[in-house]
């Protein structure tokens, strides 16, 4: 139990590290999900063909191998010098962002479609039929999953911790590889998880219950 007093420090920053990589993967996924869910619902067949391709490319291809492609492909062809903190954040929101697409897509497809018709009879373009009409109605429907997404986003992170992103399992290797009991290492680890995921779900139960009274 002493490791976590003699090395709070090191602690400290790996639960901030995996903080850090969490918000910003998860702004990055959120942004680019949003994106991609309006090429796939697009009436435009060039880019719901590359939200399909996006999609289905992400959502089968294991983490650890994006990983291996930002940290060793990416910066040898497009971003010489990056940071790995910066390359484990596009892994991690690039492939989050293929699920995210899917709930705001699956929670567009609950709006009926005689809103869409009723706002293009108007004069509405789909980019303001989708942002004034839909997606705010959508948006009750995406809660729930985004909340589950963004979660496991958090548990993803450990990836990070073997392409030397300073965050929570990399401090555990670190004590480890100095003698420390493991099981302490774990509970002190998983007790930081644990923190960062019950703070996530409880923000989206707070967004479900505005939304509800909005209802």
């Amino acid at each position: 139990m002493n490791v976590l007093f003699d090395h709070f420090s090191e602690f400290r920053a790996g639960f901030l590290g995996t903080l850090s990589i969490t918000a910003l993967s998860s702004v990055l996924a959120l942004v680019m999900g949003v994106l991609i869910a309006a090429f796939r619902v697009s009436p435009v067949p060039p880019l719901r063909f590359v939200g399909t391709v996006w999609v289905t490319l992400l959502r089968n291809t294991p983490l650890t191998l994006l990983f291996l492609v930002s940290f060793f492909v990416l910066p040898e062809i497009l971003f010489p010098g990056m940071s790995p903190f910066v390359l484990g954040a596009l892994a991690l929101g690039f492939y989050t962002s293929a699920f995210v697409a899917e709930a705001v897509r699956s929670g567009v497809s609950t709006v009926p479609l005689g809103q869409a018709e009723a706002a293009r009879s108007i004069g509405m373009t789909f980019t303001q039929t989708l942002h004034l009409i839909i997606l705010p109605q959508a948006t009750r429907t995406v809660i729930p999953p985004l909340s589950s997404i963004f979660i496991a986003l958090t548990k993803n992170s450990a990836i990070a911790g073997a392409f030397s992103v300073a965050e929570l399992f990399g401090w555990q290797k670190l004590m480890t590889d100095q003698g420390y009991d493991i099981v302490w290492l774990f509970v002190w680890v998983a007790l930081g998880y644990l923190v960062i995921t019950f703070t996530i779900s409880g923000i989206f139960r707070l967004l479900e219950r505005r939304l509800e009274v909005a209802r």
